[in-house]
């Protein structure tokens, strides 16, 4: 009987022994998972941001989230704050989940979920709100510029946050801006300057203004200005038939080129007025000689005029006679080749004959040097007296 007593004892405290340790096993663990998981969120200007708090245990605790002027927003599923922005989302023993609609940028800080536990354990979420980069605006092109003159481009966007950056582009080719960026609040207000001086080659010429920001995306704002820039014409005639002969059709265009467009041209010949108004017909642009003869011949000018100035060009006209031109003439490559006989026989009589006259000056000098030894020796015999 003592021995199933005993028996009984220590069971019991075995029994004992284990539950005590599982309770604190169980303890321990929630007391250390009782920890409030959250995370940072970025959201555009104008969207909905949604904040979120979880535990992974929970022992029937109330989560809370407060806002960056620490104003409770929400305890569990009760609202605390007057706002029609703020709505709850799920509530739960391990979840609280709030939204914030039409976001601004005053409502971007840091927010805080709290479990009411002792002590209350907090986690920190940051939610970053992006501002929008207005549509930008070029100014600096009140009328058009006259060739020579100094352009200044400006390109402005405001509203964006962190500030944008803007690019420029002339047709397809990105050119170099001068960027100034000024703070508004909690927005900024973005610049970028272009210098030009125009020539007529930025006549029709698009410049672009890029801004590009988080908030936009793969789509970045642009705005477009198509430069127009005045000019004096640029006259050049163009013939239709290389070599005029009589009576072919001939005509002559006036390609001039300005801003304003010149409009229209004057055709002159020898200074004055056309003579045959029957075979010399003015089209536009254009004149026109239905039937070439000789009293053609002379100096036709086309002249171009718009308000910044005029412009002319010539071009000296000779009617060639048709039969002259098909007459055989000489045989340019005999007569080449004869000449270039002639000049290598030349060359080579000049070769031979310097070379002559270089051995005939040393066979000279020679015959003086052998001379002049001669006569030392004569002068140096003994005199014999008889």
């Amino acid at each position: 009987m003592m021995l199933q007593q005993h028996l009984l004892f220590v069971l019991y405290s075995f029994c004992g022994i284990v539950i005590k340790e599982a309770a604190t096993k169980n303890k321990v663990k929630g007391s250390q998972a009782q920890f409030p998981i959250t995370q940072n969120v970025t959201v555009v200007e104008g969207s909905m941001a949604n904040m979120t708090c979880r535990v992974d245990y929970n022992d029937n605790t109330s989560l809370q989230w407060s806002n960056p002027a620490q104003q409770t927003l929400f305890f569990g599923d009760k609202k605390a704050l007057r706002d029609n922005r703020i709505e709850l989302v799920r509530a739960s023993w391990k979840e609280l989940t709030i939204s914030i609609s039409d976001i601004t940028l005053s409502d971007e800080g840091q927010y805080t979920c709290s479990l009411f536990t002792m002590p209350v354990k907090t986690s920190k979420a940051f939610l970053t709100v992006l501002g929008v980069p207005a549509k930008p605006e070029i100014t600096g092109l009140s009328r058009p510029a006259q060739e020579g003159e100094d352009v200044t481009l400006t390109c402005t966007t405001s509203g964006s946050k962190p500030a944008a950056d803007i690019r420029w582009f002339r047709n397809d080719k990105e050119v170099q801006g001068q960027k100034e960026v000024n703070a508004i609040g909690r927005s900024f207000t973005v610049r970028s300057t272009i210098h030009l001086k125009v020539d007529r080659t930025d006549d029709g010429a698009a410049y672009t203004c890029v801004v590009e920001h988080l908030a936009l995306g793969s789509l970045p704002h642009q705005v477009t200005e198509v430069l127009e820039v005045h000019y004096p014409p640029q006259v050049e005639i163009v013939r239709s038939v290389i070599v005029p002969q009589e009576g072919q059709y001939f005509r002559m265009e006036c390609v001039s080129k300005g801003n304003p467009l010149p409009e229209p041209v004057l055709w002159t010949k020898d200074g004055g007025e056309l003579p045959d108004v029957e075979r010399m017909i003015v089209e536009g642009r254009d004149l026109i000689i239905t039937t070439l003869n000789k009293t053609d011949n002379g100096t036709y000018r086309c002249e171009a005029s718009n308000n910044l100035g005029t412009n002319r060009d010539e071009f000296t006209l000779y009617v060639y006679d048709p039969n002259a031109l098909t007459q055989p003439g000489p045989d340019h490559a005999l007569i080449g080749g004869v000449v270039a006989v002639v000049v290598f026989i030349t060359l080579c009589f000049i070769i031979v004959l310097g070379r002559y006259l270089a051995r005939h000056k040393d066979i000279t000098r020679e015959r003086q040097e052998m001379w002049f030894i001669s006569s030392q020796k004569t002068l140096a015999l003994p005199i014999i007296t008889l």
